[in-house]
């Protein structure tokens, strides 16, 4: 079974009245013998690309999850197809297929086992599949039981119903999800091409001065790597003519964010200092000289003239640069002929392979300095943010900045943002989440127990009754009741 991702270019060519109603990237299944149906019927492959069509308007909005979803769904039917199965029939052979496909993904062949977490995605993909398959009439029942559990939310108890397809994974304080300060800076300077103490390293890399600034953005930030990938250089804030310890606002363009939801974030002083420098150097000189030309498969390019913060002409057309898709963003051509996405190759167009850039360097690390250091993603910067914030917000550190800040007169909203906020709604919506449950589910995945056990330990407090029911909320988590 193919996996292929719908692209409207040329679309008056296929003799149609109209152009397919069908999103761009839209991933489509489609079997071998390139047929969708038979007799009348569509063919299980054809049934799950209607459900595909929908997600954007069923809670799934953003591109990577859709891409994951069809990746299951064409992982489960395939097993299927293999077994002789049909997906829509009897719910007993579909069930026993089921139990099968598990043996297959963790004691199958090694290159087709899975972890606990890939299993539980996958099963819980098929599940909603399966459900609206249901709900219009494309098979009789789910193959899936599900059981009654209660969760702790900020509305209280409530109950829901867990998959019992799915496995128990390890306790999220067991794996390293975040870097602890030590093991950042190792990182952040071996992305420089630098030792552990600062010293040069020998390292002949390429671009190491874009590496350190992207790092440090990302790290200061909390950007996806979707949002920091295709940012352009009109879209980084100005730092402040001098230094200061309240962080800069940062808004990100809803075409960029997961789930097309715009935001707002910040970004420290240094780590915007940086990234410009980067700018006015290493990426200048990769420029010079050179004219960019997007790569063909793109599309035609997009010249940018009287470019400033908000947007520009675009194809002699004013347009904000919030509303510029990932696509365009890598066909703009500025006026001086270059690209306006920030990081670049050697050849002068954009770099998008980040994920690339922060395993090489984490294996370096571990081969050279530190066999322990964890491979890091774009993710991991991500959550290192977070839990780098969260200690910061909860000991207080942004608001005695903000006092200042509102003493001094400046950017007075973001003083009162910071001062007034509880800790939890700040990194909410720095974050993007749509709900403060989500953040604390979050936090809870990485390790919330060690900075607030610290802080209060510091404060003398172990006998408030916040810390008391606190510790007894860790510890229900931790025995299962949850």
């Amino acid at each position: 079974m193919h996996l292929i991702f719908f692209k409207p270019n040329d679309w008056e060519t296929w003799g149609l009245g109209r152009r397919p109603l069908i999103p761009e990237g839209m991933p489509v299944l489609v079997d071998d013998d390139l047929v969708f149906e038979e007799s009348g019927t569509l063919r299980p492959a054809s049934v799950a690309n209607l459900w595909l069509r929908e997600l954007p308007i069923s809670g799934a909005p953003a591109r990577n999850t859709w891409k994951s979803y069809a990746q299951a769904i064409r992982s489960w039917l395939e097993f299927l197809a293999t077994s002789k199965v049909d997906p829509f029939g009897d719910r007993d052979e579909v069930r026993a297929a089921l139990s099968a496909f598990s043996e297959y993904r963790f004691a199958g062949p090694l290159d087709a086992r899975w972890d606990e977490g890939t299993w539980n995605q996958s099963v819980n993909t098929v599940a909603r599949f399966y459900r609206w398959a249901v709900d219009e009439g494309y098979c009789a029942a789910v193959p899936f039981t599900y059981a009654v559990v209660r969760r702790l939310t900020e509305a209280g108890v409530k109950t829901t119903l867990r998959n019992t397809a799915t496995v128990r994974r390890a306790k999220p304080h067991v794996t390293v999800k975040y870097l602890e300060s030590d093991f950042w800076q190792v990182f952040v300077r071996a992305l420089a091409g630098l030792r552990p103490d600062g010293e040069l390293d020998g390292f002949r890399g390429r671009h190491l001065g874009r590496n350190a600034a992207m790092g440090a953005l990302v790290k200061s930030s909390g950007l996806r790597a979707q949002e920091f990938t295709h940012l352009l250089t009109y879209e980084l804030p100005a730092p402040p003519a001098r230094h200061t310890e309240v962080p800069v606002r940062f808004p990100l363009a809803a075409q960029i964010t997961k789930g097309k939801k715009a935001r707002e974030t910040w970004a420290d002083w240094d780590a915007l200092t940086g990234m410009r420098q980067y700018i006015e150097l290493d990426r200048a000189s990769l420029t010079d000289g050179r004219e960019y030309r997007p790569d063909p498969r793109l599309g035609e390019p997009l010249l940018i003239t009287a470019p400033d913060w908000e947007g520009g002409k675009v194809n002699g057309r004013r347009v904000s640069w919030r509303k510029l898709t990932l696509n365009e963003r890598l066909r703009l051509v500025t006026p001086e002929g270059t690209p306006a996405i920030i990081a670049l190759k050697s050849d002068g167009t954009p770099f998008t392979d980040w994920a690339t850039v922060f395993r090489r360097t984490s294996e370096r690390i571990r081969r050279d300095f530190e066999p322990r250091f964890p491979i890091v993603g774009p993710h991991v910067v991500r959550h290192t943010f977070a839990m780098a914030t969260l200690e910061l917000l909860v000991k207080g550190y942004y608001q005695q900045a903000a006092a200042l800040v509102a003493n001094a007169h400046e950017d007075a909203a973001l003083a009162l943002y910071l001062t007034k906020q509880d800790p939890l709604l700040v990194l909410r919506d720095l974050l993007g989440h749509s709900s403060v449950t989500t953040t604390e589910i979050y936090i809870q995945r990485l390790d919330v127990h060690r900075i607030y056990a610290e802080l209060y330990e510091s404060a003398g407090r172990d006998g408030d009754p916040a810390w008391a029911e606190a510790m007894t909320e860790f510890e229900e988590e931790e025995d299962g009741s949850w």
